[in-house]
């Protein structure tokens, strides 16, 4: 009979399941089930058996219904609890994913920001190895440092170490407004701690921070300095300078940009180290070994531009040339070790009268010196001549124990509409300087 039903009632939803959902097909199935077994079967039962036996089957019946009924529900009872705790497992991994994935929003800036870092200095490797220009090396770091880090807050500087004096000298700089004061021109008390320590610093907040005398800074100091970070320059344990950036403000700087500076401060160390030396050898390519002062190569070449850019700008333009009086006799009667302290003391004593002045001085040749300077007219430079003359004549100098005077011949030319070259007017002061010698020494003449 059940499986007649059954038959029956699939093929009904079967031709009609376009008009009936699933959902609703399941209901009429199950009120169909209960009206066949607890109103219809009941009462077929009762109606075809006599009272007493019909009372026992039908109690019989509905014992067994409930037992199906309490067995279906503790079932079911026992499926919402599993179903439960498995919500509760779920929702217990729905929040920790949630709490990673917010995690990693979070960090997600970060890493962004150090991608854009280790992308800039991928760009400053490259920069690097394709220069080796001092002023050109640190303007690149600077660069990086005040615009990455500093994010063009507060003040960057780069100090190196001068190989003569030993102390620190404020190479470059670059600050947010002119207001922050950059007083300590050879490092303050944080760069020397660096250098002593040759190690990276950082300072969240100054005020925290008892390693250094507050006092003793704000004396030192005009601008305000909370947060700070620095890191030295450091070649084959040799400490040639540092880098430095501070801020106003407390926290600025943390161990991430601590850690960035150190690694841009040891790539950059080695380029660096190679600039300072093509530096010097730069220099002692057209300096003079004796004198220090510039080679006549050098001389011609600067001579030829300051021609050239007088002519173009209508600038005046003058030399001095220099002439030891009786040289030879000096060579002759102390030796020659007594003619290259006259030299050194005659380059020493030019550097001292002409500094500040803007010119060139070039040991010409032997115990010739000739003084290129741009932007003077012939009045100026003869007020020149004659003034080193006499700061010459009468300084003293000590030879062998003896206290010697030295005189100079001079000769000044400047360049005018009618000078054709640079050649020229070297010939010109060339002539007026034999006409000083002729004329019997330690005077002045021009053209």
């Amino acid at each position: 009979m059940i499986k007649t039903l059954k038959k029956l009632l699939s093929k009904f939803f079967q031709s009609g399941e376009t008009f009936w959902p699933s959902s609703s097909r399941n209901i009429i199935f199950a009120i169909l089930v209960f009206v066949i077994f607890y109103l219809i079967a009941p009462v077929y039962l009762t109606h075809k058996l006599i009272p007493r036996q019909s009372f026992f089957v039908l109690f019989i019946f509905f014992f067994f219904c409930i037992l199906i009924a309490v067995y279906l529900v503790n079932s079911s009872l026992s499926r919402v609890r599993v179903f439960s705790l498995n919500n509760q497992d779920f929702d217990e991994k729905i929040n920790k994913i949630s709490y990673d994935i917010a995690k990693l929003e979070k960090l997600k800036p970060q890493l962004y920001k150090k991608l854009a870092r280790y992308h800039d200095l991928k760009n400053m490797v490259e920069a690097l190895n394709s220069e080796i220009s001092l002023e050109y090396v640190v303007n690149t770091l600077m660069s990086i440092c005040y615009d990455v880090v500093a994010e063009k807050k507060g003040v960057a500087c780069v100090y190196l170490v001068d190989p003569v004096s030993n102390k620190l000298k404020l190479f470059s700089a670059k600050k947010e407004n002119e207001s922050m004061v950059i007083k300590a021109k050879e490092g303050d008390l944080f760069d020397y701690w660096v250098l002593k320590h040759t190690q990276p610093l950082l300072i969240e907040d100054l005020s925290k921070d008892f390693r250094f005398d507050l006092e003793k800074l704000r004396s030192e100091s005009e601008r305000e300095i909370s947060s700070l970070v620095a890191a030295p320059f450091i070649s084959e344990k040799r400490t040639f300078g540092l880098l430095r950036l501070d801020n106003p403000q407390v926290n600025y700087f943390d161990q991430q940009d601590l850690s960035f500076l150190s690694t841009l401060s040891d790539l950059s160390a080695v380029a660096l180290e190679n600039a300072e030396l093509y530096l010097r050898t730069k220099e002692l390519a057209i300096h003079d070994s004796l004198t220090s002062l510039y080679t006549k190569g050098y001389f011609m070449e600067r001579l030829k531009e300051e021609f050239q850019r007088s002519i173009r700008d209508g600038l005046s333009l003058s030399i001095l040339m220099l002439d030891i009086d009786l040289f030879k006799t000096y060579n002759d009667k102390y030796g020659h070790l007594a003619g290259d302290i006259i030299l050194k003391n005659i380059s020493l004593l030019m550097s001292e009268f002409f500094e500040g002045k803007n010119s060139i001085i070039c040991r010409f040749g032997g115990e010739e010196f000739i003084v290129l300077s741009p932007n003077i007219d012939k009045k100026k430079a003869l007020e020149w001549a004659e003034g080193l003359r006499q700061e010459i004549e009468k300084r003293k100098f000590m030879i062998r124990r003896k206290e010697t005077q030295i005189t100079v011949s001079i000769g000044v030319a400047s360049a005018t509409n009618q000078t054709a070259d640079e050649d020229e007017l070297l010939k010109k002061v060339d002539a007026v300087l034999y006409e000083a010698k002729q004329k019997g020494r330690n005077r002045v003449c021009h053209t």
